[in-house]
């Protein structure tokens, strides 16, 4: 059997991220859905916290069917689902149904964004054990920046022909080329280990406060506190995301199409943040990034509502989206340090259900505040909120490592890492 090249599975999951990083560029819909039919923003953007809430929940519960059927079946079996889901949505707005575009963008769509999220996650870590932190910057990148693709052409396929012209068109262009990809997809044979230096495996492992399995981990304080941690990044960032495009126009006097540009440059610093912060991580700590992300944004969202400079406020915007793609690179990493790698996909999976809870609080808190206001000022404060709790656990967090640390430290040296739910 010929060996596969590593570099080229890398590409693969990058381009199959990029087509269901799409999703970011939703904002770029939000407001000619509502112009058309009269929807209101919640109802809009429900559509979203659906795909989003299905990403996590097919994410915790089919990560057993990637790992038992393999990378290539799993991301065919993603390309049918989001392709389709997509293409649909286009029959959806044709129709003018709202509850059948919650069903194909919001449910199909939303099972291909879970089942293509977490395959190349487990498959890059496979092909690359020796640059762990790397692999899974890799495996995300590619879905942060995939508005950076999808905002300017989805805004110009819309503006020539149409809301149900550009979902068909997006839908089969994503069949064909995450199904192709697909195909080159295989894990690595099973006596294959790259060239690893013994010291840098030694750093690994001591790094690891203890090796649990999944249903363990699940019973720890630090899981829930990493569980919080996740939800509000991830909440602070997508209801920016979520409304992008219509915040940009509305706060700050951005056009349609320059407002398609700003949720392009988002996928940016969303993929790019992934890259850059978990490469930092691995420099100062993952609990010292989650505290920096927790900090930077406390002040950013405490700032935008009295913001009206378009300048300042792609700064900001920026800024916050990099620590939200950042959040999501460096949580499977923090996840090794604080739960060994005996099970990291399957606790990768449980983790990410509170990205399915922020995809679902995030858009509809400030759809629901957006609408009752008229203004997206109030939402900035209650997000504000929200970020100083998870300051305030990102702090807390660290009182347990310590706990672990000085439990490991104090015994022999020949036994392993603490090894059950908190001993």
């Amino acid at each position: 059997m010929v060996q596969k090249n590593r570099w080229l599975i890398a590409l693969c999951a990058v381009l199959l991220h990029l087509c269901i990083g799409s999703a970011y560029a939703w904002s770029v819909f939000a407001k000619p859905l509502s112009t058309k039919f009269g929807w209101s923003a919640t109802d809009v953007a429900f559509t979203f916290s659906l795909a989003i809430a299905l990403l996590g929940i097919s994410a915790a519960f089919l990560g057993h069917f990637v790992e038992r059927r393999g990378p290539r079946v799993a991301w065919t079996t993603a390309s049918i689902f989001f392709g389709a889901g997509v293409a649909l949505s286009g029959l959806a707005v044709h129709l003018g149904s709202l509850y059948l575009l919650y069903l194909t963008y919001g449910i199909i769509a939303g099972i291909g964004l879970g089942i293509g999220y977490i395959a190349p996650v487990s498959t890059l870590v496979k092909w690359f054990p020796d640059r762990r932190e790397m692999a899974t910057g890799m495996a995300v990148f590619g879905f942060g920046a995939g508005s950076l693709v999808t905002g300017p052409i989805a805004a110009k396929l819309i503006q020539t022909v149409g809301i149900s012209g550009t979902f068909y068109i997006l839908g089969a262009a994503y069949f064909i080329v995450m199904f192709s990809v697909s195909q080159y997809l295989a894990p690595p044979a099973r006596e294959w280990t790259p060239p690893v230096p013994a010291s840098q495996q030694r750093r690994a492992v001591s790094r690891d406060l203890s090796q649990l399995t999944a249903n363990e981990a699940v019973r720890t304080k630090r899981f829930w506190m990493l569980w919080v941690m996740l939800f509000i990044n991830v909440s602070a960032g997508i209801m920016l995301i979520s409304q992008a495009s219509p915040m940009a126009q509305e706060k700050v006097g951005m056009s349609a199409i320059a407002a398609a540009a700003v949720v392009g440059a988002m996928g940016l610093f969303n993929g790019g943040g992934r890259i850059v912060w978990a490469s930092v991580s691995d420099w100062v700590g993952r609990p010292n990034i989650f505290t920096f992300f927790f900090l930077l944004q406390l002040i950013a969202f405490l700032y935008m509502p009295s913001l009206h400079q378009a300048l300042l406020f792609e700064i900001l915007l920026f800024a916050i989206i990099s620590c939200y793609g950042g959040g999501f690179a460096s949580i499977p990493a923090y996840i090794g340090d604080l739960f060994g790698t005996k099970q990291l996909g399957a606790i990768h999976g449980y983790i990410l259900t509170a990205w399915s809870a922020a995809g679902i609080v995030g858009p509809m808190v400030v759809a629901a505040i957006k609408d009752a206001t008229k203004s997206y000022d109030a939402t900035f404060y209650v997000f504000a909120g929200l970020l100083a709790v998870a300051l305030a656990v990102s702090l807390w967090i660290r009182l347990e490592i310590r706990v672990l640390r000085q439990a490991n430290e104090s015994q022999p040296t020949h036994t392993n890492p603490i090894s059950s739910a908190e001993k």
